[in-house]
């Protein structure tokens, strides 16, 4: 009976410590509020306004600096008003701009009317760009947002803001002011973190990262899930550290990462 009841008491103090451990000692990951609704009035939107939500779009939705970095995946694009006029001039060049402006937008929405030397896709000998259309691809900008990010790099460039202010009144600017909606699927997550500009995953073809159709088949949801989160605590094969960037863990809700982390496992 002695040995019952030592039997039992031990059982429930490890019971107790498994609660409390998990509790306590892990620490929880609590889904954040819905994103408040945020609208722009170009309206009342000054030049240096619209310039500065094109830096935002720049470094933040558009995806931009995962490839125009330092790191030389793509082209920096600090002198991008000289080096214009050269690319119109060289006899590679493929697409129908004759300015700045016109040129910035067609490298964003037709980015194979020219690559730069050394940046086109593995075999294609730089005829094409691995860069998505930013209006595709998992990115998604308007109208309104690719002519702000235009002024922002024509501004950061050095060159003459030739950018007209969209009105306000525009179908695409309210579109571009419309809040982020609940996601539900996998495939909403990959799309609003343009996973597919570099991984091939969900119908999208990036190259830049790791293949993810199949990744379910060696990884589990453990490892895909600190992937996410610290992207350089452990580098694929073949990749650099410093790749992907670590801020998904302060963008990603609960519900988008274990979601993403859900459909990756089971990618067999």
């Amino acid at each position: 009976m002695i040995n019952i009841i030592k039997v039992s008491t031990f059982s429930l103090v490890v019971i107790g410590g498994f609660w409390g451990f998990s509790n306590f000692g892990i620490p929880q990951i609590k889904p954040a509020p819905p994103p408040v609704e945020e609208k722009l009035d170009l309206g009342a939107m000054s030049k240096d306004d619209f310039i500065a939500l094109g830096g935002k779009i720049f470094n933040g939705k558009g995806n931009c600096t995962l490839c125009h970095n330092t790191m030389g995946r793509a082209p920096i694009l600090d002198r991008i008003g000289p080096v214009t006029v050269e690319r119109l001039k060289d006899p590679r060049y493929k697409g129908e701009a004759t300015t700045v402006e016109e040129y910035l937008k067609e490298s964003m929405t037709k980015p194979s009317a020219f690559v730069v030397s050394g940046y086109g896709k593995s075999g294609s000998n730089d005829t094409e760009s691995p860069m998505p259309d930013v209006t595709g691809s998992g990115i998604g900008l308007s109208e309104t947002e690719i002519a702000a990010v235009i002024a922002y790099l024509q501004y950061s460039g050095g060159t003459e803001v030739t950018v007209s202010m969209p009105n306000s009144n525009d179908q695409n600017a309210k579109a571009a002011a419309e809040a982020a909606t609940s996601l539900n699927t996998a495939e909403e997550v990959i799309t609003k973190y343009a996973c597919g500009a570099c991984h091939t995953v969900a119908g999208q073809t990036g190259e830049i990262g790791p293949n993810l159709t199949k990744i379910g088949k060696k990884r589990g949801k453990e490892y895909l899930r600190q992937a996410i989160l610290d992207p350089d605590a452990i580098i694929a094969s073949g990749f650099k550290g410093g790749m992907m960037p670590g801020k998904y863990g302060e963008e990603m809700k609960a519900k988008e990462l274990e979601l993403l982390v859900n459909y990756l496992a089971g990618l067999k």
